[in-house]
């Protein structure tokens, strides 16, 4: 069955042996160097505002409870640097996903966009950017009455569902931009060709939300991601196009 979240899940795994073939590797270099430095700085960043806030909350003759309070806010922190990271290295590095992406094409297909390299990248810098900011805005509008709704006693265990569906549907929307970006196709275009392969989509971006919550893992998840994407582009959505 093409429209699979099994195979979905293949092509995300199926990225992290496709960024290890020679002549790929040297595209991911920046993409690694950006994804340690933006994890490392929210981590360093959260830890001091985690103790801020602790230090600030609890009344001193409470102090004693910050030991039992530090572990639940750590893990739930965590989760937050976990979204937070993805969405901020893939802000920085967006312009060097879409040359991955064109590598990866071009080394499954023997061709690929019309026009590359890094000419192309630099000339697209501004559509790059622009094109992640509509991502946010298109996430963010549909985020926020997810987790309102999680609030909401009784529902929340059917919105905890919802969030993790639309997670998917959301990581699946961020990577397949690049390599069907690279071929100028439009946001609203994307979102629609997705669509025709909508558990496909969301069984692909279920198992990169997973992989990036495996410390260490997830500093290799973006660029195996971007190349799973790219490899689901070429064998599945371009013809769903």
């Amino acid at each position: 069955m093409e429209n699979n979240p099994f195979n979905g899940a293949l092509y995300f795994l199926r990225g992290f042996t496709l960024i290890l073939r020679p002549g790929i590797r040297g595209y991911v270099v920046m993409p690694l160097l950006i994804n340690i430095t933006v994890f490392a700085a929210l981590i360093y960043f959260g830890a001091g505002q985690l103790q801020l806030f602790l230090d600030n909350m609890l009344p001193h003759w409470l102090e004693w409870l910050k030991w039992l309070l530090l572990p639940l806010f750590l893990i739930a922190g965590l989760l937050i640097a976990f979204f937070t990271f993805n969405m901020v290295a893939n802000l920085i590095a967006a312009p060097f996903n879409g040359l991955l992406a064109e590598a990866i094409e071009r080394k499954l297909t023997g061709q690929g966009p019309a026009e590359g390299g890094v000419k192309k990248m630099l000339a697209d810098i501004g559509r790059t950017f622009t094109s992640e900011i509509r991502k946010l805005v298109y996430i963010g509008v549909r985020a926020v009455p997810i987790l309102l709704l999680m609030l909401v006693p009784g529902i929340n265990v059917a919105a905890s569902v919802l969030w993790i569906l639309f997670s998917a549907w959301m990581l699946a929307v961020a990577y397949a931009d690049y390599p069907m970006g690279n071929h100028g196709i439009a946001f609203p275009e994307q979102r629609k060709v997705l669509a025709r392969r909508r558990w496909l989509s969301v069984g692909f971006g279920g198992s990169v939300m997973f992989g990036l919550a495996v410390p260490v893992l997830n500093f290799l998840v973006i660029p195996s991601a971007v190349a799973g994407a790219t490899a689901m582009w070429v064998d599945q959505l371009r013809d769903a196009r």
